[in-house]
């Protein structure tokens, strides 16, 4: 059995242009020689439509094109994820669905029957599970269809959420081979982990699997593909690549050459390639064809903007320069530096005349006030105040800088720094940050060595460093990998060898910048917690 692959990018709500797409991957497979086509899990919708589903025309428009691709589908089967409505009388509106198109017409629906409603997923405000698992025959084969969560088994998840086992069921009653449509969004790590349990999965039941993942980004979720076929002895023998469109067909009984693309990349390379597509797809997905962003000769900064011009193209990257009376003339120097090793346009704006402005127009106000943080806030603003103009001026997304150990802490200033439509590094910790930065210089200098190296510094006061307010960056992000992802406790973080107060004042730090962070532009999704649609805190508590 020929089955293709079609490892492709879908845009939420966008049912024409992702019937072309499955279309186009599906004549490229027939080409390929495929006897089957496969889709990943709501390849006809884009993953996930959240609260769209209960717009009144949404689910009718899916059918639609359903059917439309239906007619089109004459010389073998697809096999498409979409939504379907729930017919019962009771429970959920719809169904997270895949259809089984040959001939001209659908010949089969399938359920997804596991629904998660954990981390970032919320399937269960929406779906009905499906009853039954039932296996699907065609051309003497039975086959078992999975969607996502369906074929993830307890040992997978931080404790069984389901009482149910789908591939169980479908083993059951005898199977072929398993066939899985995904939506799986990608985190650092979670390649190798679909590996490991999908080849878990094809030897625990002796059959093989083929994954099909989803590819892009959609929101704050980027979907890195990395589909696969297992087989039933549990080794991979077909690895697709990540973070990009790629169809491939293989024979799935009759063995043959393995062909693995490489999947043991360094975590930086799979990290910046994870960000590059993110923000290419948020950018070209909201309509939007070039960004800036403040240039400060900082990491931060100088990351965001090779990851810009290497999804968008450089000549689509606006910088902005933005001397205060504090700046150095060392990072002006290495932001027109750092411009024009990755071919982007920098332009220096000096904030020192409206910063003064400022300070005189409060100084009634401020009388007898030392100068504090509130000066230095004043500085962020202005920054914010002159990107917000040239983005509203030439239509560019502007994109903020911060990393996410600046964010956990509250380093950052809110209508300062903030001010942006994607904050591209915000799941990014700041040590992660230089050891991308120096796998981009792996073969040439694009990051200014400089930059890398030098001390990191806000630059809103004479002589500041980034270490006069928080702690080594080594020991931070250790901590907060230990509170924010694990989510373990204060006293057992203190008991692997951290200084009670500093783990004490990271956490409430990281407590009482919820209301920050809720204000904060959307982030991609790169570690296994981020901030933002992961993580749900209140902002109004007073649990320590």
């Amino acid at each position: 059995m020929r089955i293709g692959i079609a490892q492709i990018n879908a845009v939420v709500g966008d049912f024409p242009e992702n019937a072309k797409r499955i279309l186009a991957a599906y004549r490229e497979c027939l080409e390929l020689g495929a006897e089957v086509v496969i889709t990943p899990e709501m390849s006809l919708v884009g993953y996930p439509p959240r609260d769209l589903v209960f717009k009144s025309q949404f689910v009718p428009k899916c059918l639609q094109a359903l059917d439309y691709l239906a007619g089109e589908v004459k010389e073998v089967p697809l096999l498409v994820g979409y939504v379907d409505f729930h017919e019962g009388n009771t429970g959920k509106p719809f169904r997270n669905a895949a259809a089984w198109l040959e001939k001209g017409e659908v010949k089969a629906k399938f359920w997804k029957t596991l629904l998660p409603t954990y981390d970032v997923f919320d399937e269960r405000r929406y779906f009905e599970p499906g009853e039954s698992c039932e296996p699907f025959e065609w051309n003497g084969r039975r086959i078992g269809v999975t969607i996502c969560e369906d074929i993830w088994t307890d040992d997978y998840l931080q404790r069984p959420f389901y009482d149910r086992n789908p591939v169980e069921e479908l083993a059951a009653k005898g199977v072929d081979l398993l066939i899985n449509l995904s939506a799986s969004p990608y985190h650092l790590g979670k390649p190798e982990s679909r590996r490991v349990m999908l080849g878990d999965v094809a030897r625990e039941h002796g059959v093989p699997v083929v994954y099909c993942n989803s590819l892009g980004g959609n929101d704050q979720l980027v979907f890195d593909g990395h589909s696969m076929v297992v087989d039933g002895c549990g080794d991979v023998v077909v690895q697709m690549g990540g973070f990009a469109d790629e169809c491939r067909v293989v024979d799935i009984f009759e063995g043959g050459e393995v062909e693995l693309e490489a999947l043991e990349t360094e975590d930086a390379e799979q990290l910046y390639d994870a960000l590059v597509l993110g923000l290419r797809d948020y950018a070209h997905k909201c309509g939007f064809s070039t960004v800036c962003l403040g240039l400060s000769g900082g990491i931060d900064s100088a990351m965001t903007a090779v990851i810009a011009a290497d999804a968008l193209g450089a000549e689509n990257v606006y910088g902005l320069t933005m001397p205060s009376p504090y700046s150095s003339r060392g990072s002006v120097d290495d932001s027109f530096d750092l411009a024009k090793k990755i071919g982007v346009r920098c332009e220096d704006v000096s904030i020192s005349d409206a910063f003064g402005a400022v300070k005189a127009a409060m100084a009634p106000v401020f009388e007898g006030k030392k100068e504090d943080v509130t000066e230095e806030n004043m500085q962020a603003r202005l920054r914010g105040l002159f990107l917000m103009a040239l983005s509203n001026k030439d239509n560019h997304l502007l994109l903020t800088t911060g990393n996410k150990s600046e964010l956990a802490v509250g380093y950052c200033t809110i209508y300062g720094d903030m001010c942006g439509g994607l904050a591209v590094i915000s799941d990014l910790p700041k040590t992660k940050v230089f050891e991308v930065a120096r796998w981009v210089n792996r073969d040439t200098e694009r990051i200014p060595w400089n930059t890398i190296e030098k001390p990191p510094s806000a630059e809103l006061r004479p002589d500041q460093k980034d270490q006069d307010t928080l702690p080594e960056y080594d020991i931070l992000d250790a901590i907060l990998e230990l509170y924010v992802e694990q989510q373990i406790g204060a006293e057992e973080i203190v008991e692997r060898g951290f200084e009670e107060a500093m783990v004490r004042w990271i956490q409430r730090r990281v407590d009482l910048n919820e209301w920050k962070r809720q204000q904060a532009a959307p982030g991609l999704r790169v570690t296994s917690k981020a901030f933002g649609m992961g993580r749900r805190m209140p902002i109004v508590q007073r649990f320590v």
